[in-house]
This record gives C-alpha cells, sequence and structure tokens, in this order.
C-alpha cells in the first residue's frame, strides 16, 4: 500500500512539475484610463518620483515604510528605495527612459518578498481633448512564478492596483484632489548609497 502512495505522490509531483514548466514565461498587466486633462498636466505626476507618493495605491499599504530617494528628483536616473511591510516589501524604482507629455519607463527591482525585475512603462495619448495614460508592467516568469501563477492570477492582483492608481492620477490631473508630496523621505545624491 505505501508503495502504491509514493508512486501516486511521484506522479503527482512529476504532473506539477510539467503543468508549471508549460505555464508563460514572461507577463504583462496593462490598465488605461482616460483623463480629462492635457498630457502636459499628467507627465509631472509621473516623471517625479515625489509627486508619485501622493497617487501610488502601495503608498497607503504601509504609511510607516522607509523611503530614499537618489539623483534627480524627476526623469532619467531618478531612483526610489522602499522598505516596508509584508504587503509591500522592499525595492526599488529606477526612471530609465522619458519623453515630455509622451513616456515614463521605469525599471521595478523587488528584494522582498522574491526576487524579481519587471519593466514599467506609462504612455499618454492625447484623445479628443483628453490624455489617455496607460500603466503596464511585464516581466519574466522564473520556476517559482509560474507555481505562483497557478494559484494567484497576477492580472487581477496588479490590474487592481493599476486601476486604483491611475484613478488617484485622474482626480489629481483633473483638479479634484491634492497634490502635495508627503515630506517624510530622504534625498540622496545619486552618487551616495541609500540608507
Amino acid at each position: 500500500m505505501l508503495t502504491y502512495i509514493l508512486v501516486a505522490l511521484a506522479i503527482a509531483a512529476v504532473a506539477f512539475i510539467i503543468v508549471v514548466a508549460m505555464q508563460p514565461s514572461t507577463f504583462r498587466v496593462s490598465r488605461s484610463a482616460t483623463i480629462d486633462a492635457p498630457a502636459s498636466a499628467i507627465f509631472p505626476h509621473i516623471n517625479n518620483l515625489h509627486s508619485m507618493q501622493v497617487w501610488s495605491p502601495w503608498e497607503k499599504m504601509d504609511p510607516n515604510m522607509e523611503r530614499t530617494y537618489e539623483g534627480p528628483p524627476a526623469g532619467p536616473g531618478a531612483t526610489y528605495r522602499w522598505s516596508g511591510n509584508n504587503k509591500i516589501g522592499e525595492g526599488s524604482m529606477i526612471l530609465t527612459n522619458s519623453r515630455p507629455n509622451e513616456l515614463v519607463e521605469f525599471q521595478l527591482n523587488f528584494i522582498k518578498p522574491f526576487q524579481c525585475t519587471n519593466e514599467v512603462e506609462y504612455t499618454l495619448v492625447p484623445q479628443a481633448g483628453n490624455t489617455v495614460v496607460t500603466w503596464s508592467m511585464t516581466g519574466h516568469n522564473k520556476f517559482i512564478n509560474k507555481a505562483v501563477c497557478l494559484f494567484m492570477n497576477m492580472d487581477k492582483m496588479c490590474g487592481g492596483q493599476f486601476e486604483e492608481g491611475l484613478a488617484s492620477l485622474k482626480a489629481i490631473a483633473e483638479g479634484t484632489a491634492p497634490q502635495a508630496p508627503r515630506e517624510d523621505a530622504t534625498v540622496l545624491p545619486l552618487s551616495e548609497p541609500a540608507v
């Protein structure tokens, strides 16, 4: 009887490994919002890491998280590091590319709860007097990420947060929400390591 149980467990383990291995090796999460404001009124809130504190959905998950900034406050080279509770973990965000009123790109590095690097992109497209802002994230799935995705839907999990963030950005750009960034972060020059 024990032999049958061990054989069944081995078959189940092999089947699980095969199913996980067949999962997509890349992922993409994307959400868009139409904002009743010109791109020039929206772009600074995305291109400036300090301004992102006001509308980022992750800021609400841990108001006591530690933040440090390096380099310029906006544009390529601007870097934001965070360390917080188990909901937001630890990582960094580096602004890698921006085109005024059109595009902002980041490299998003997670250290905790797991290590991974994703690419984040914001595009701003004028449309009928408004601006369509699209927030997307792409990345590679290693074996463990593929296994996790069998039980957690990345699109639903991150997509809901993207929607929340875009709604906050919309309220700010349309003038219905406060815009002052918080002052509880350390700003470091790019040449100095974050504490």
